[in-house]
């Protein structure tokens, strides 16, 4: 049996950091597109990009 998680349950600082920043930056304000922007801001892969815009929903979502 294996003691590896899968990549999708393994989250960086950086992606943690991108996701905080998206669920609290209004959307007017985000630059566009979006996927690179987080990219290039966070110094992470477009992946992670998609998992920190996960992470920010479920952010807000327990926020609501």
């Amino acid at each position: 049996m294996s003691s590896l998680t899968p990549p999708e349950h393994e989250h960086s600082a950086a992606i943690e950091e991108a996701a905080r920043w998206i669920a609290t930056t209004p959307d007017h304000a985000k630059p566009r597109p979006i996927i690179r922007a987080i990219q290039e801001r966070f110094g992470i892969s477009a992946i992670e990009a998609c998992y920190a815009i996960r992470e920010a929903n479920l952010i807000r979502a327990r926020a609501a």
